[in-house]
C-alpha cells in the first residue's frame, strides 16, 4: 500500500485540507492511504472552521483530528508533501539519519510556497482549496507514473 502524507505547521489547515482532496481525488483506489500531521501539532485538535468551510463548499467530506509528525510517518510513508520549504526542512531533520527516509520528503508546490491561512479570511482557505485542486493532480500523476515506471 503507497501512503501520500501532506504536512503542514498545525495540521487544522493546509495539511487537512490537501489530505480531504486527496482522499476525494483518490477515492475508489484502495492501494492508497491518505494522512496528514504537523510539524508543530498537538494531537487530537480539529481543522479549522474555515477548512471545513471551504471543503463543505467543494463537496469534500472530511473526519480527522491533527496529528504531530514522528520520524515513523515518514519512515512509513511513500511521499511526503510539505505545504513550504520550512516544512520540508523540518521533517527531513526528523530523519536526518536515514537518507532513504529522507528522499520522500518534497514540497507539494515545487514553484513555491502554501503560506498559511490561518487569520487571513475565508477567501483565503477558499483559494487555497482551488490552489490544492490543482496541485494535487499534478503531484498523484507524477507519483503513480513513477510508480509504473519501477521495475
Amino acid at each position: 500500500m503507497k501512503t501520500i502524507l501532506f504536512i503542514c505547521t498545525g495540521n487544522t489547515c493546509r495539511s487537512p485540507m490537501a489530505e480531504a482532496i486527496c482522499r476525494h481525488l483518490m477515492s475508489g483506489k484502495d492501494d492508497f492511504f491518505i494522512a496528514s500531521a504537523g510539524v508543530a501539532a498537538f494531537d487530537g485538535a480539529m481543522p479549522s472552521l474555515e477548512t471545513m468551510e471551504t471543503l463543505d463548499r467543494m463537496g469534500i467530506p472530511h473526519e480527522g483530528q491533527s496529528s504531530c509528525l514522528t520520524a515513523e510517518m515518514i519512515r512509513k510513508a511513500t511521499l511526503v508533501l510539505g505545504m513550504t520549504t520550512s516544512h520540508v526542512r523540518a521533517a527531513r531533520a526528523l530523519v536526518e539519519d536515514d537518507p532513504k527516509a529522507s528522499s520522500k520528503i518534497q514540497p507539494l508546490d515545487p514553484d513555491g510556497e502554501l503560506p498559511d491561512p490561518i487569520g487571513m479570511g475565508q477567501s483565503t482557505y477558499d483559494s487555497l482549496g482551488e490552489r490544492l485542486m490543482s496541485l494535487i493532480p499534478e503531484r498523484l500523476e507524477a507519483l503513480l507514473n513513477s510508480e509504473d515506471e519501477q521495475p
